[in-house]
């Protein structure tokens, strides 16, 4: 996928699960009154790719997903899943583990923008991601942290640019 493709549009069905093999990919919605971005989740390499709750509810995804930088995929559709899934315990295992995944990381977001500090969640990214600030305009990490951009090159400038 070419840098800035789409992975899936806000409203449409997902009907694809993807393997990032090699690049980066930001979910983000549009604030509908501002017309302002929100990134979501960043979403790199060695990790799954889908809107699990449109995959399974075959209903609009409410929120973009696309790829931030060039990147290659192996991706497999709903409906061949489906199959997979009826064919094999080690497939229903597997769609198991993804949910899993998607429950984790969910639940984990949410507890860091209850629970810590921007510079923790500025760290906690870091370490979950080495290197995005390579990757990603400084913009998108604010809008992800919550923050705006001063707020996050004062963090910067207190973690000594990290």
């Amino acid at each position: 996928m070419a840098r800035n493709e789409f992975f899936n549009f806000r409203n449409a069905v997902c009907r694809h699960v993807g393997f990032v093999l090699r690049g980066l990919f930001r979910v983000y919605y549009v604030d509908p009154v501002s017309a302002q971005e929100h990134n979501l989740f960043f979403v790199a390499e060695n990790t799954f790719l889908t809107s699990l709750k449109s995959l399974l509810t075959q209903q609009g995804c409410p929120y973009f997903i696309a790829a931030v930088e060039d990147s290659e995929l192996w991706v497999i559709g709903a409906e061949p899943l489906q199959q997979l899934y009826a064919a094999s315990h080690g497939w229903e295992r597997f769609g198991r583990r993804l949910a899993e995944q998607y429950l984790v990381l969910q639940q984990a977001k949410a507890e860091s923008l209850l629970f810590q500090s921007a510079e923790e969640r500025y760290l906690g990214l870091l370490a979950q991601l080495p290197g995005i600030t390579n990757r990603v305009s400084l913009g998108h990490i604010a809008s992800y942290l919550g923050i705006q951009g001063p707020s996050l090159s004062r963090i910067r400038a207190n973690l000594g640019g990290k």
